[in-house]
């Protein structure tokens, strides 16, 4: 996995500090260190998932879409999972060897646990409760 679930829940939790307040995504590039170009491709999925609302013109800027106690950390990830977390089998492995012709589908299965795994763990946190750890 690349560094967009930890872009889009600093992003998240920097909007859940400020529920009164219009967050401009150059704020947002700030805190992350990183362009606002990037900041706003990933709100942009995020407004897409139904996680970020936003404010057009010159006053505008960047708030939650719904409460963050309604957003779980799984709702995140998966609005930016792109591929598997332990990734994908690629190789075409010898159908003739006992191991190679068995390989893929017990990776799969392997990877599919985990990742179940992850999504369930995820699931157990809001991102009001993981906002809260920030003093």
């Amino acid at each position: 996995m690349n560094g967009r679930f930890s872009i889009s829940l600093h992003i998240l939790t920097l909007l859940d500090r400020f529920p009164n307040e219009l967050v401009s995504s150059e704020f947002m590039a700030g805190s992350i260190n990183i362009n606002p170009v990037l900041v706003r491709k990933e709100i942009s999925n995020l407004k897409k998932h139904g996680l970020v609302a936003s404010k057009e013109g010159k006053a505008g800027g960047f708030m939650l879409a719904k409460p963050s106690k309604q957003i779980r950390l799984s709702d995140i990830y998966k609005a930016v999972r792109q591929t598997p977390v332990l990734g994908q089998t690629k190789n075409t492995p010898n159908p003739k060897c006992l191991v190679g012709k068995q390989i893929d589908k017990h990776l799969n299965n392997l990877f599919d646990e985990a990742e179940e795994a992850l999504v369930k763990k995820l699931d157990k946190t809001t991102l009001s409760e993981f906002t809260n750890r920030f003093n």
